[in-house]
């Protein structure tokens, strides 16, 4: 068993740099996407008995390098970037997080009798994680002090759903695009080339948020560093100064404010430093995520995010058809909010709506900066009206 905690360090180091590699190199495993693949490499190493159940690390990826991953991310958001979306994927955005928050409250009452007092927290969480993806389910699960061994059951569930809705969403198109408008794909798609000092990319690696080609100096990374333990710093300071309002609520709030002024506009190397450190987290779910512990809580709470998904899908697709949306835009919206934006681009790529690839990302990283104000309004929400 690895004990060390450098060699556990290096562990998770490795495992998010295959699953990164594997993205990238075989497309296939793309639909998967390395979110899932750290969470599997984490399972695997855990429930083998290759790292340990605790660990002094485990604190330090779970707490600091967390809390960075989301202050890198929300400072890479421009919320400028909405009018390159288009009124259409907008407006199919909020339908898709308006059912999500819908089948949240639903599936609360369905199992308040059941999950008790934390019903509620678990509302919260899974409206941020399907308005947006994972990074929105740390912040808030971490807000609303889920316990350990749901927050496990959670993370396996929600993978799990949101795997069955990758899957929906792409055979959806096939299966009902003659009820909806036709999804139109024009010649020019008005997306640039991403300037690449490195191999030949495709362009399904040229328009992915995790592979895209940036120019970064030692100065900025070490200025991200920096600004990001500040973010940190001071949203923990102010979240004791404060006690009404979590931690969370203030970093999410005052790296999209940061993220908006000049000197952080153009943030190069931030969704990239973001994703990295988020996905050191991803692993120790994986690594946390004890089948033994599931067992006891998962089955239900899988059955609580089919319901939120469920919803999800029915508000969307109804309310698409309604407002005659076409079948594309809301797929991608759908897909934007439940897995974040790198699963939405595998549904525009695998799809070839190329004209949806830009949009995709852009709507995704929207999700990163409300699901969290989503997540802890719901959250609230459904502990008064239960």
């Amino acid at each position: 068993m690895i004990e060390s905690p450098l060699a556990l360090a290096t562990t998770i180091a490795a495992a998010t740099g295959l699953a990164f590699w594997l993205d990238y190199r075989f497309e296939a495993v793309g639909k998967v996407g390395a979110s899932m693949l750290a969470i599997i490499f984490g399972t695997v190493l855990s429930n083998a008995g290759i790292v340990p159940i605790e660990s002094p690390i485990y604190g330090a990826v779970g707490g600091v390098v967390t809390s960075l991953a989301i202050a890198w991310l929300l400072l890479s958001v421009d919320l400028r970037d909405l009018r390159k979306a288009g009124p259409k994927m907008i407006g199919a955005f909020a339908v898709a997080v308006t059912g999500t928050a819908l089948g949240a409250m639903v599936g609360a009452w369905v199992y308040q009798d059941r999950f008790g007092d934390d019903t509620w927290r678990l509302a919260g969480t899974l409206t941020g994680t399907y308005s947006g993806g994972s990074v929105n389910f740390v912040s808030v699960g971490r807000a609303f002090e889920i316990p350990d061994v749901l927050f496990a059951g959670a993370t396996a569930a929600d993978n799990m759903a949101t795997g069955i809705w990758l899957a929906v969403t792409l055979m959806l198109p096939v299966w009902l695009g003659r009820f909806y408008p036709k999804t139109v794909v024009p010649d020019a798609t008005g997306l640039q080339p991403v300037a690449s000092h490195g191999p030949v990319q495709s362009e399904r690696h040229a328009h992915h948020p995790y592979f895209a080609h940036v120019g970064i100096s030692a100065l900025q990374i070490a200025n991200l560093m920096a600004v990001g333990l500040i973010l940190v710093f001071g949203s923990e300071w102010l979240g004791g100064l404060v006690p009404g309002v979590p931690a969370i609520l203030w970093l999410t709030t005052l790296a999209l404010i940061l993220g908006h002024t000049p000197m952080y506009r153009e943030a190069p190397g931030a969704l990239q430093m973001g994703s990295v450190a988020l996905h050191f987290f991803f692993v120790l779910i994986g690594i946390l995520s004890r089948f033994s512990e599931i067992v006891t809580v998962g089955i239900e709470v899988f059955f609580f995010t089919l319901i939120v998904v469920g919803i999800h899908g029915v508000v969307v697709y109804g309310a698409g058809k309604l407002l005659r949306l076409d079948i594309g835009t809301l797929s991608v919206a759908s897909q934007a909010a439940v897995g974040g934006p790198s699963s939405a681009l595998a549904v525009a790529i695998s799809r070839e709506w190329r004209h949806l690839v830009l949009p995709a990302v852009i709507v995704g990283l929207l999700g990163y900066a409300v699901g969290t104000y989503l997540g802890l309004g719901v959250g609230y929400a459904t502990r008064a009206l239960l």
